[in-house]
């Protein structure tokens, strides 16, 4: 279950299923990550690509949407307004991820390459599925809805008419390869537009909540 927290003065929203690290998503007020005294802070260059990296003594990560956490100390977050926010940690391992899937990111299934790239049982993962647009404001083209629920076996209750729900196709890829710890985020950020910024409801906006790991 999310819920909303204040840490070190912000507004976050975390999910009671992953405690065992620093996992949580930001709102409109943002958040100075200085204040959890990483060794370092790392963010990519996002390009709704399905390309994943592991975090390594690099601080540049162009054209990447998912990281990878090993490095202990190490703090990373993506950025997002309205696309689809994903964080994962392996309790084996100790390992963490955050990827960005929009539609593009959605049909390239960058969820799934995330956890086969983290070499991780699925059932070791606990995935939280972000604050996004929900299936209620998200209307797209035919030929968009085809490419997302051909990603899927199962499309049960994934779209109504042209609207699809980005959270979870994303939720029924990771179940379909055995991810059964799951959390989805019950807000949509365009009907939540005081709480996160939303591309759509904001006409092309600039500004971006994060999603953020630390181990």
């Amino acid at each position: 279950m999310f819920c909303f927290e204040t840490v070190y003065g912000y507004k976050v929203l975390k999910s009671d299923m992953l405690n065992e690290i620093t996992a949580f998503f930001t709102t409109r007020e943002g958040f100075d990550f200085s204040l959890l005294k990483p060794k370092r802070i790392i963010t990519p260059v996002q390009t709704h690509s399905d390309n994943v990296e592991f975090v390594d003594d690099r601080i540049d990560y162009p054209e990447t949407d998912g990281l990878i956490l090993k490095n202990h100390g190490d703090l990373v977050y993506l950025r997002f307004a309205d696309c689809t926010p994903l964080i994962f940690y392996d309790k084996k391992q100790n390992i963490a991820a955050v990827s960005h899937a929009g539609w593009r990111g959605t049909v390239g299934k960058i969820g799934v390459k995330t956890v086969l790239k983290m070499n991780s049982d699925p059932k070791d993962i606990t995935a939280l599925i972000g604050p996004a647009i929900s299936q209620c404001c998200y209307e797209v083209s035919e030929d968009v809805k085809e490419l997302l629920l051909k990603t899927v076996k199962n499309t049960e209750n994934l779209y109504t008419g042209r609207n699809v729900d980005l959270k979870r196709i994303n939720a029924r890829q990771l179940e379909e390869i055995g991810v059964v710890n799951i959390d989805i985020c019950p807000y949509c950020t365009s009907c939540n537009n005081n709480l996160f910024y939303s591309y759509r409801k904001e006409n092309g906006t600039t500004l971006r909540h994060y999603a953020a790991v630390f181990i």
